[in-house]
């Protein structure tokens, strides 16, 4: 029974351990390599790397350092880009789920593939297609409002057209993943409780905030946290559609952060903004499933 009990712990670790081997090379080690680095002022064009300590950091709190306003600056868009996009990515994403979900059963397969088909493409694709319709002269989308006698909008050049330009974007691209997430707990919540509300007298709207919202809570956390996290990582939208303007109002903190490390060869500076800004991110996640659970 030992040996028994002995083989099975080891055929479960091998199970495991390309995974850990994985998480190990890919996320732990560059962690502690950006956190060391972090820790020098570390020149691209310099073989030598001398140790600062805390220096980058205390760089970016101080209010005479370019660094402060490069992160602050950063920081500020970023959280514009998360308030406006995260609410309509839950939001939108369980609407079709819904949507979805009353479908007759031979449609729901189609519609689910249709709608999950833009998260399967890169991000440089995604700001191809887009540019092509919002292009600001040549737009498709402004093509048609010429043609139309209206006025052509700059989709990509103007505020808060570029804002909203970008969110479009985002939302068409990764719309998809959060609506079979959602699908999936609408799928879970027991048909026994909508037949008891339907002879309690329970309205649709009554049945959906009563039983379906409580049922699928820790789904819609789930999606909370990840949406905020996958926006508060916005880069590729803005670099590739917007270039970071008009002027600076959609650089992102991760395009100062790149800046910084490639073009101005600080990777200490630029992995002190990361730690920072990943440092921000844990923050805001504890604090949202604090907020969830305070509620419950």
């Amino acid at each position: 029974m030992r040996n028994s009990g002995w083989k099975s712990q080891l055929t479960s670790s091998l199970f495991v351990l390309p995974y850990l081997i994985l998480f190990v090379v890919f996320l732990l080690i560059p962690i502690g390599y950006g956190a060391w680095m972090s820790l020098h002022n570390w020149d691209l064009l310099n073989p030598v790397h001398e140790f600062v300590g805390f220096k980058n950091y205390a760089k970016i709190f101080d209010s005479s350092s370019y660094l402060n306003d490069l992160f602050l600056e950063g920081l500020k868009n970023t959280f514009q880009f998360v308030v406006f996009s995260v609410p309509l990515l839950v939001a939108v994403g369980l609407g079709l789920a819904l949507l979805v979900n009353a479908l007759p059963g031979k449609f729901k397969g189609f519609f689910r593939t249709v709608y999950f088909i833009p998260y399967a493409v890169s991000v440089s694709v995604v700001a191809i297609i887009w540019l092509w319709l919002l292009d600001t002269n040549s737009g498709l989308i402004n093509q048609y409002m010429q043609k139309l006698d209206l006025p052509m909008i700059p989709w990509l050049t103007d505020m808060p057209w570029a804002w909203i330009s970008l969110v479009i974007a985002t939302l068409w691209w990764t719309i998809g993943f959060n609506m079979v997430i959602f699908i999936n707990a609408l799928n879970d919540v027991s048909e026994e409780l909508y037949e008891a509300g339907s002879l309690d007298g329970a309205s649709r709207w009554q049945r959906f905030i009563y039983i379906t919202l409580p049922s699928i809570k820790p789904t819609m956390l789930f999606v909370v946290i990840t949406s905020t996290i996958a926006s508060f990582n916005i880069y590729g939208q803005p670099f590739l559609m917007t270039r970071g303007g008009p002027g600076t109002s959609t650089k992102v903190l991760l395009m100062n952060i790149v800046d910084e490390a490639f073009k101005q060869r600080q990777l200490g500076n630029a992995a002190a903004m990361s730690l920072l800004m990943a440092l921000i991110m844990i923050v805001i996640s504890v604090f949202q499933f604090k907020i969830s659970n305070r509620k419950e």
